[in-house]
């Protein structure tokens, strides 16, 4: 059962969320509520591969100069990216420093562009893999079938750094899945945005 506890101004929410004010902030408006943009859904699934062995709160708090660095994550300007710029980013202080990481980004905006060549967008590859039943909010997991489905497409595309347990936290991320726990406040948030939601084809 996922743990739940009592905010700040009274009301039930994910426990994970209430050790700090941004936390408390990303989760009531943005973990779990459907994206369906572009450059949004590219930047969520880089942001979520430079988490991969750190902290999520360490990306959060870099957030705004990851997005500044990166181009606010315009894939089609990143895909531009060379050798000097993986050197510029190297020294960027306010970002992870990690050469693998921020070679990733930059290769996988020039996959992201192929991607909406192919497909008309990135929403409408990612948005295929929703899994049929809902997530009922009850269990803490790392990964999926359709998290480890959606890294192997995304590796037989080339993507890199995109395995099956970063799938699974930019599908919560994205609000492919609503992980909220059944007594968390904007679980019925989530579920209200979602009702009438209509995945893009």
């Amino acid at each position: 059962m996922i743990p739940t506890a009592a905010g700040p101004d009274g009301q039930t929410r994910c426990q994970w969320c209430l050790a700090t004010d941004r936390y408390i902030h990303y989760h009531d408006h943005e973990w779990g509520f459907p994206v369906t943009d572009d450059r949004r859904l590219f930047e969520k699934i880089s942001l979520e591969a430079f988490q991969s062995g750190l902290s999520w709160y360490t990306i959060l708090v870099k957030r705004d100069n990851f997005r500044k660095a990166f181009a606010q994550f315009d894939f089609h300007q990143l895909a531009q990216f060379d050798e000097a710029d993986v050197q510029r980013l190297l020294q960027d202080t306010g970002i992870v420093r990690h050469r693998g990481k921020i070679e990733a980004v930059i290769h996988n905006a020039a996959r992201a562009v192929e991607m909406v060549a192919q497909e008309g967008s990135l929403a409408a590859f990612f948005w295929r893999y929703m899994p049929e039943t809902p997530s009922d909010g009850t269990l803490l997991q790392a990964q999926t079938a359709q998290s480890q489905a959606l890294a192997k497409a995304l590796k037989a595309r080339g993507w890199k750094f995109v395995g099956p347990t970063t799938a699974y936290a930019f599908m919560q991320s994205m609000g492919m899945v609503n992980d909220h726990a059944p007594e968390c406040v904007t679980r019925a948030a989530v579920e209200a945005q979602k009702k009438d939601f209509q995945p893009p084809q």
